[in-house]
Parts: structure tokens; C-alpha cells; sequence
């Protein structure tokens, strides 16, 4: 009987159609990321930690398949962060960090304000972008963070709003504030992260005076 060691290489040619490619390989990939990740300073960036736990992820789907006796998605991949469907579309997942998603290619992907109020994406949320052949823009929510209430005051700098909390200021997008139509001093029900702090908050509802 074949060592499982011995099927993972058998499959591991089907899949990346290279004959130095073993498991150990692959093993070594997927390791890599976690192994860079850990060698960082005390101030980690968690955006960008989320982004490269969510690659490692997307390879042990990969090899779960090849277990399971499936083929992967055929794809090409002329940048290791970015999928091209045989449609030609590109697939990139990536990090809502408040106002725009951080890609796992360290790029930054504009998010149409609408979208983001209306969807009440919080900061941390996981993003998929489906960029179509003719450019266009698709962005879906597939991992969001915990989240929690906090009620507190709209104040205005300009044209930026902010919710004000406990003395904590938190950065809203202005199409959430005027979906509502909010304003200056009246209370606002936010959205923020469960678990650690946050620079942004997505406007869950407006309290009007």
C-alpha cells in the first residue's frame, strides 16, 4: 500500500504540473507565510495577519481536494495573491480596514461608500473582489469580525464624520450619516469589532433630535 506521503506527490504533479514539487513542498508554502508572520515587531499589522491566514486557507482547501480525489479549479496565477478564472476575471480576497479593502496583495481596492454603509461592513471584514473583464468592481462580504453595539454623538470636521463614545472618537463614511439623514449632535448607533480597537465604525441607525 502506498504511504500517504507517496499520494500527496502523485497528486501534487497533477495539481501544480511540476516535477520538483513534493509535499514537503507544499508543506513548506503553506508554513512559509506563518514562519514571516511570527518574525515581526510587537506592533502587528492584524489586517494583514487576516489576509495571509486566509491564503494559508485557501491552500489547505487545495490539498483536502487532492485527498479527496478532486481536481482544483483550473486557473492561472500570474501574481501567487491574485486568481485569473479561464473567464478571465480576477479574484482577490482582502481586508476592510474602514474605508477601503486591503488586498492580500498589499494593494489598496476602492469600496463605493454606498456599498459599505448599506452593507455595514466593519473594519476587520474579510472581502472577496471580482474585478470582470470590463473592470468593473464586485465586492462580496465572506468572513465578517464579531461585532458589537455602542450608542454616541455625530460630530463633524469638515466634510468627515465621527461618532463620539466615552470620549473615544470613531471615523464613519459620510454616505452612512446622510442615508440617515443625520447630523451634527444627534446619536448614532455604531457598529465596531467585538475584540480590539478600531479606527473606523459602520452607522448601524440614526437617532434624530
Amino acid at each position: 500500500m502506498n504511504s500517504i506521503n507517496d499520494i500527496l506527490n502523485d497528486k501534487a504533479d497533477d495539481l501544480f504540473q511540476d516535477d520538483n514539487i513534493t509535499t514537503d513542498t507544499v508543506v513548506d508554502t503553506i508554513l512559509t507565510p506563518i514562519e514571516e508572520t511570527t518574525k515581526t515587531d510587537n506592533d502587528i499589522d492584524v489586517q494583514k495577519l487576516k489576509a495571509t491566514v486566509y491564503q494559508i486557507k485557501d491552500q489547505l482547501d487545495s490539498i483536502l481536494r487532492i485527498l479527496d480525489g478532486k481536481q482544483v479549479k483550473d486557473h492561472k496565477q500570474n501574481n501567487p495573491d491574485t486568481d485569473i478564472l479561464n473567464t478571465g476575471e480576477r479574484i482577490i480576497e482582502g481586508v476592510f480596514n474602514g474605508e477601503k479593502m486591503i488586498g492580500a496583495d498589499g494593494k489598496e481596492y476602492s469600496i463605493p461608500p454606498n456599498y459599505a454603509s448599506k452593507s455595514k461592513l466593519v473594519e476587520g471584514d474579510m472581502l472577496k473582489l471580482t474585478i470582470t473583464n470590463n473592470g468593473s468592481f464586485i465586492f462580496k462580504q465572506i468572513g465578517p469580525i464579531e461585532r458589537k453595539s455602542l450608542i454616541g454623538e455625530i460630530v463633524s470636521n469638515g466634510e468627515q464624520y465621527s461618532v463620539l463614545v466615552n470620549g473615544r472618537s470613531y471615523k464613519v463614511i459620510t454616505a452612512s450619516i446622510t442615508f440617515y439623514k443625520g447630523k451634527t449632535g444627534d446619536e448614532a448607533v455604531i457598529l465596531v469589532p467585538k475584540d480590539g480597537e478600531s479606527d473606523w465604525a459602520a452607522v448601524d441607525n440614526v437617532i434624530n433630535k
